[in-house]
């Protein structure tokens, strides 16, 4: 994770539906204090790089929620949140985007397959 990289300026805030829960996560969730702690462990990496950077590190479940999905996307629409995209390809291309991400050639953000209408 590297400010630059995702836009992020001091302050910032990344966001992940994807990386390790974190301690907030654990309390909202009202784990106990056994499994807060593991969590806090197993986040303790990407939290550390992100105060390096000046920024905050939360972690967002996401339910099979139509109600989460509109959210999302309005925060998206309004560029209020930016998806980290690594390289984004045509759906003509997806045995090389498949290749691409097994090959572990994504450097930061998600890989896209486009689909056209």
């Amino acid at each position: 994770m590297h400010q630059d990289d995702v836009g992020l300026k001091p302050g910032g805030i990344v966001i992940s539906i994807a990386g390790p829960p974190d301690p907030a996560f654990a309390r909202q969730a009202g784990a106990n204090p056994l499994i807060r702690l593991a969590i806090a462990a197993l986040s303790f990496r990407v939290r550390q790089r992100a105060r390096r950077h000046r920024v905050t590190y939360s972690y967002l479940f996401m339910k099979a929620s139509g109600d989460q999905l509109r959210e999302l996307t309005a925060l998206l629409d309004t560029a209020t949140i930016r998806p980290v995209v690594d390289r984004v390809f045509d759906f003509a291309s997806t045995p090389e985007a498949l290749a691409h991400v097994e090959q572990g050639r994504t450097k930061a953000g998600k890989v896209v397959v486009r689909m056209t209408s």
